[in-house]
């Protein structure tokens, strides 16, 4: 499965076209796609219009969601230190919660996301280059 991340879910909603986006509007009904919670939160932040926040948030549930927890968090900051350690640190928490949930559950991400590199390059994080 290929989780999407909220850097291209916003590109995406707002009709930008990136590799990224066109990719996802290629495989919306080719491939299984996701989204973790986080994601969905991030993504229904940035909405800033009630009728707008419902279409959106019904849109983003046709796909499989995934929740997110506490052994999570400790992966993640298990991570988060490793990465560290090598000379590369992660600008976001977020990011590393989304990229660990990846890892975990050998989901590929398609992102816009430079944290996510680091995850790639030295933890093997499995990431789709459209």
């Amino acid at each position: 499965m290929v989780i999407v991340d909220t850097t291209v879910w916003i590109d995406y909603l707002q009709g930008t076209d990136n590799p990224e986006t066109l990719w996802l509007d290629r495989q919306l009904t080719q491939q299984r796609l996701g989204l973790t919670d986080l994601i969905l939160c991030e993504v229904l932040q940035g909405i800033s219009e009630a009728s707008e926040f419902d279409r959106v948030r019904d849109e983003l549930l046709l796909f499989h969601l995934f929740p997110t927890g506490g052994k999570l968090a400790v992966a993640a900051a298990r991570n988060y230190q490793t990465l560290r350690e090598r000379g590369q640190t992660v600008r976001k928490t977020i990011d590393c919660l989304i990229a660990t949930f990846c890892l975990q559950a050998r989901h590929e991400l398609l992102h816009r996301d430079r944290d996510f590199d680091a995850f790639e390059k030295i933890l093997g994080l499995r990431v789709v280059h459209p």
